[in-house]
């Protein structure tokens, strides 16, 4: 099963976002020439930039310019390799205690004064604990022992390896200015009250541009641009017309505009195709009344087509995960127990359940791969005689259905397609399905205590066996519920102008601050 798109100038025009008519109309700026500005497109506007609140995507990407991180990923398709950012020293110097020493020069704007690690201290201090997102990454964090203004020791309650790719490098990492924050009140959103990075955070035009200009106080490496301009476009079809037309000089791509692409590249152009660590499921909450009977819950499952998906949205360029743990590593769960389509099978567990006359709601977000495979969902559980109604929903509201804090929408959803970007460890995969995630990102209702036990016993456990044993009986776990249909973790693809070197992670997202001219 294939889906074919057909689209104009005006449907993209109207799925591309507010700034997507100027952009097509306007003449393209000539960095090349110029050596000045570095223009890349994000598919969603921003929404929180305080390292606490993050939700990611150009929540993260800002920070990554404007904040400082003891030390960074460099580009994914070398290996996912760390290099030090905002510190000059930094090691393990006991399975539990990490030693650091600020690069010298860091400097605070607003007049805020150096970089200090009471800053790192400070940092890290107020998440872990605390009801951020991103306290899971420092569950195993004690404290932070300042030992001079630029030197510190982070300790641990527990030897935890991977503290130095979970938490160190983004996200929960990005350092904050103590006295800028406090004086503030202990958090912010859009606004920051300090920066220290390569780039400082000029302006914002909702859900059109994010400018940021070159930092002068930098200390580190230098940039080869002096601006960066990050335009918001929400439909990846719709940038990748806009690229066409000069508009930006990188976006991402829909998996399924590779071959397009590739058949008639456009002029000075370069196409990437890279594994990703995001990876997408179909998420079944079993908390909804409709689907309380497991039975249910497991005719999805069974009704579920993954070839169609993977051929129809992805074009066949890759297989079907068999659960949240990256395929291709050595901790990946080999394949899933429901791993064949058996539609009979799905109508049986039906009329035994005493169902009949199903319809429900798969709420899907608005971008054409989301809604192809929503599509095709539609289309497998249908010859099963299960009724889907698409319910598309654009990224700022959609975050909101299973926020608790929102209100009790959390209660009552049906089916949801979602999709996350992993990180390099499965402990940052399979966090977000522990029993206290319910009502934040668990929004399966899965509820297991033997799950909980065993991811406090992988995020602390040395031996890559027993750990991938660990997180493969997760897995089963999460599949046998029936709250999950795992999909697949995409492949990850951009276009970019041919005299750019792009630095992108593993989440997908890129780092600007390494983009290099050749």
């Amino acid at each position: 099963m294939t889906i074919h798109w057909r689209t104009d100038r005006r449907k993209l025009l109207k799925m591309g976002g507010g700034a997507l008519a100027g952009l097509l109309a306007a003449p393209k700026i000539a960095w090349s020439a110029e050596g000045d500005t570095l223009r890349l497109r994000m598919d969603a506007d921003l929404q929180v930039l305080d390292p606490k609140n993050i939700i990611g995507g150009i929540d993260d990407v800002i920070p990554r310019c404007t904040q400082i991180s003891l030390i960074r990923f460099g580009d994914t398709r070398d290996g996912n390799k760390t290099y030090n950012w905002g510190a000059e020293k930094i090691e393990w110097t006991s399975p539990t205690t990490i030693a650091f020493t600020l690069m010298e020069g860091l400097k605070w704007n607003n007049g805020f004064g150096p970089v200090t690690a009471e800053d790192v201290k400070f940092s890290y201090e107020r998440i872990a604990g605390s009801d951020s997102a991103w306290a899971y990454q420092f569950e195993k964090f004690d404290h932070v022992e300042v030992v001079d203004a630029r030197s510190g020791i982070i300790h641990l309650k527990q030897p935890f390896k991977p503290f130095w790719v979970i938490t160190l490098p983004y996200y929960g990492g990005h350092i904050v200015c103590k006295a800028a924050v406090e004086k503030v009140g202990g958090s912010y959103t859009t606004e920051i009250p300090a920066q220290c990075g390569p780039f400082l955070m000029e302006k914002w035009e909702q859900n059109q541009k994010v400018t940021l200009v070159a930092n002068p106080d930098w200390p580190g490496p230098k940039s080869d641009f002096s601006k960066i301009e990050i335009y918001i476009v929400a439909d990846d079809q719709a940038a990748q017309l806009a690229y066409e037309a000069d508009a930006f000089d990188f976006t991402k791509l829909a998996v399924n505009a590779a071959k397009q692409v590739k058949s008639n590249m456009p002029k000075g152009a370069k196409l990437i195709e890279a594994q990703s660590s995001r990876y997408d499921w179909l998420t079944i909450n079993m908390n909804s009344p409709l689907l309380a009977d497991i039975r249910v819950r497991q005719a999805i499952q069974y009704a579920y087509d993954g070839d169609a998906v993977l051929q129809g949205a992805f074009d066949g360029m890759i297989g079907r995960s068999a659960g949240v743990v990256q395929p291709g590593t050595i901790f990946a769960r080999e394949k899933n127990k429901i791993a064949v389509r058996d539609v009979e099978k799905a109508k049986a567990l039906l009329a035994e359940a005493g169902v009949s006359g199903l319809s429900l709601k798969l709420v899907a977000l608005t971008d054409s791969s989301s809604q192809a495979i929503a599509q095709i969902i539609q289309a497998s559980l249908g010859e099963a005689g299960i009724t889907v109604e698409i319910q598309p929903i654009d990224e700022a509201a959609y975050w909101a259905l299973g926020d608790k804090t929102k209100g009790d929408t959390y209660k009552t959803l049906e089916l949801v397609l979602m999709s996350f970007a992993g990180g390099i460890d499965p402990t940052e995969n399979l966090v977000w399905f522990r029993p206290d995630q319910i009502g934040v990102y668990n929004w399966s209702f899965f509820d297991s205590k033997e799950f909980e036990d065993l991811y406090q016993q992988g995020v602390v456990e040395q031996d890559d066996a027993k750990r991938k044993a660990i997180f493969n009986r997760m897995e089963d776990l999460m599949e046998d519920s029936g709250g999950f249909v795992f999909i697949c973790f995409e492949p990850y693809v951009a276009i970019h102008d041919d005299n750019l070197q792009p630095v992108f992670l593993s989440d997908g997202h890129p780092n600007p601050t390494m983009f290099k001219k050749v």
